[in-house]
């Protein structure tokens, strides 16, 4: 049996000697390749913190010690020696475990981690009320992939800083968020993971004194010395200037001494920074070489490293490619992204236009307020974003941009649900707050083309605020586009006893669903709605051609779409219409394929057949009813 078949707990790790904790390293990363491989994930992120979650669940009992994680797709090295191993097989599936850390999935993920940013502040809030109810446990952040680029870091740590709460920030240094790590901290890290002459002292000096037992008493006795040899070789960092004890930087990939430094920083009872240098990737040849494509990956030969050939353009690819387009003539367009230009599909614009390229790092509010800066002084901006981080910026959009109507290009991928990341990624709530926004206009295509042409639309002729939301992948069945500044709802087909009413991508749903009320003998128009922003009421309800009976159906959670606004404005122009909804439900949706996603929240197209079947059953009951009094 191998070692790691052994590990289900810190009670597990604890017996172990160096020599095995070597060996479970190694059999960590087989399995991470070989079950990542075939569930797809986050893969080179956990390769580089092998032996760091090692050292920590073998220092800290994470049942009863809170482990924060920032970000949360480094946890699955944690989720292993935690009692999951066998649940690896439905990583990211649904039903199956989850990519991040899950409060619900287990008592030792202290808290959900889906965005970045935030440990430090949770962690510290978990250590005031360790104190205030009299507890005993340790306190740890772990940041990564670039959390430290996110101005709520810095919020946290000012505030840790003078708490004199026990706690540990472990600082998760690979250089990368899942691009480059960009920005002035970034520099100011690489500064410090550059000194060998300062490393290599400090292993000469602890492996010469741990030879004998004297020596080895003699080195915990001269933490003293070794902290001045630091300071005469390392300027005083951030960290010790804010009030923090300051520990590396630590080769991330040296687990017995990562264990050791743990120790030390346990034993200290003050906030603690230990700064650890690690490799995103390591110990996989191709995720070493490619950590932004192994960064989140899909299926992959674990033998190769050849990931599965993508089988159409998404939509991040034909939004980089029309912005590319449009700034070739026009020298004001420029593009934002917040460490996400490989996601976002800005790579070859990036690459053409340096210039006009701004990677602000993981800091969406900055992102926003930068572009509301530019527009001010008559530039183009076009901030790429996913939806679900652009909920960060929601103060800003209102501020620094709608209240002053400034030109500002919001493209929103990843709206609606993504599949396996889950909860914490499915951008189901843009349409909602964007919605709110004064003077804001959004805009859905359901297709590449149309997504195209509503761009160079909202680039070159708009001038106000205005929101392109689109969702993760390629076309399905719809490919063309619709789009017409003068038009604002697209019919898709003839009906009327009831009309669908949709948007973006959930066309080819509500056309499947109304061939299939078309079997039952029930006319189904579908009506596609262009912009949701504002609301094209009159249109709908010209298109209604006397059709009482509507059906709103939305990939947004409840109250975070239009069909109560269009309820509302429709009673203007229809007053006797009756109009359904369907949507994602109340709560937050749980991870998996998409298709199953549309099944389990019921906006698949034979869901919404049969929920409109029902509809119309009980309202022509109603009808039969009323003619029999």
């Amino acid at each position: 049996m191998s070692t790691l078949e052994n590990i289900h707990s810190h009670k597990d790790l604890v017996h172990l000697d160096e020599i095995q904790r070597k060996e479970l390293c190694r059999e960590i990363r087989e399995f991470l390749v070989s079950h990542v491989s075939k569930t797809g994930g986050h893969l080179a992120s956990n390769l580089g913190v092998v032996e760091l979650t090692v050292a920590i669940e073998t220092v800290f009992d994470t049942e009863k010690d809170r482990l924060v994680f920032d970000v949360g797709h480094q946890s699955y090295v944690h989720k292993l020696l935690s009692g999951r191993q066998a649940e690896f097989n439905a990583l990211r599936q649904y039903g199956g475990i989850s990519g991040f850390p899950k409060p619900k999935e287990s008592n030792t993920d202290a808290f959900v981690a889906g965005h970045a940013s935030s440990s430090v502040s949770i962690a510290l809030g978990m250590a005031r009320a360790r104190t205030l109810r009299g507890e005993n446990h340790q306190i740890i952040a772990l940041l990564g992939d670039g959390a430290a680029t996110g101005g709520m870091v810095y919020e946290g740590l000012n505030d840790a800083a003078v708490s004199n709460e026990p706690m540990i920030v472990i600082l998760n240094d690979n250089a990368m968020s899942i691009d480059h790590n960009v920005g002035g901290l970034s520099r100011h890290l690489s500064s410090l993971r550059t000194k060998p002459k300062y490393l290599a002292i400090k292993r000469k000096y602890k492996n010469g004194l741990n030879r004998t037992p004297v020596g080895r008493w003699l080195y915990r006795l001269t933490s003293d010395m070794k902290e001045r040899i630091r300071r005469m070789l390392l300027p005083t960092t951030i960290f010790e200037s804010m009030g923090f004890e300051y520990l590396g930087p630590v080769d991330g990939h040296d687990v017995e001494n990562l264990i050791d430094l743990l120790r030390i920083a346990k034993q200290m009872k003050r906030p603690v920074v230990l700064h650890v240098a690690t490799e995103k990737g390591k110990g996989y040849a191709p995720a070493e070489q490619q950590p932004k494509l192994f960064h989140g990956v899909g299926k992959f030969d674990p033998e190769t490293g050849k990931v599965e050939e993508k089988k159409s353009q998404s939509f991040s690819d034909a939004f980089g490619n029309v912005l590319c387009k449009l700034a070739q003539n026009d020298n004001r367009i420029c593009a934002i992204t917040a460490a996400m230009p490989h996601g976002t599909g800005l790579i070859d614009f990036k690459q053409q236009f340096p210039n006009r390229t701004f990677d602000v790092g993981i800091a969406e509010e900055h992102a926003v307020s930068m572009a509301g800066g530019l527009a001010k002084q008559g530039m183009v901006p076009v901030v790429a974003v996913y939806s679900t981080f652009l909920q960060r910026a929601y103060d800003m959009i209102l501020q620094d941009i709608c209240m002053l109507g400034l030109h500002v290009v919001f493209a929103v991928d990843r709206a609606g649900l993504v599949g396996e990341d889950g909860e914490t990624h499915h951008g189901v709530f843009d349409v909602g707050f964007l919605r709110q926004a004064p003077g804001m206009t959004v805009l859905c295509p359901a297709s590449l083309a149309e997504l195209q042409d509503m761009m160079q639309w909202a680039v070159l002729e708009y001038t106000g605020p205005v929101a392109v939301r689109y969702p993760r992948g390629g076309d399905g069945e719809y490919t063309a586009s619709a789009w017409n500044k003068n038009r604002k709802v697209f019919c898709h087909n003839d009906g009327d006893d009831v009309a669908i009413v949709t948007y973006g991508r959930l066309v080819q749903n509500t056309l499947s669903a109304a061939q299939l009320l078309s079997e039952n003998g029930i006319r189904a128009k579908v009506l596609r709605l262009l912009c949701v922003a504002p609301l094209p009421t009159e249109e709908i309800a010209k298109q209604l051609s006397g059709c009482k009976h509507i059906v709103v159906v939305e990939e947004t959670c409840t109250g975070s779409g239009i069909s109560q606004a269009l309820v509302w404005e429709l009673k203007k122009y229809v007053p006797d219409c009756r109009v359904d909804s369907i949507d994602l439900g109340g709560g937050f949706v749980t991870h998996g394929s998409m298709s199953s996603l549309y099944d389990h929240c019921g906006v698949s197209g034979e869901a919404i057949a049969t929920f409109v079947r029902e509809v119309q059953e009980v309202e022509n009951k109603e009808k039969a009813g009323c003619a029999s009094c």
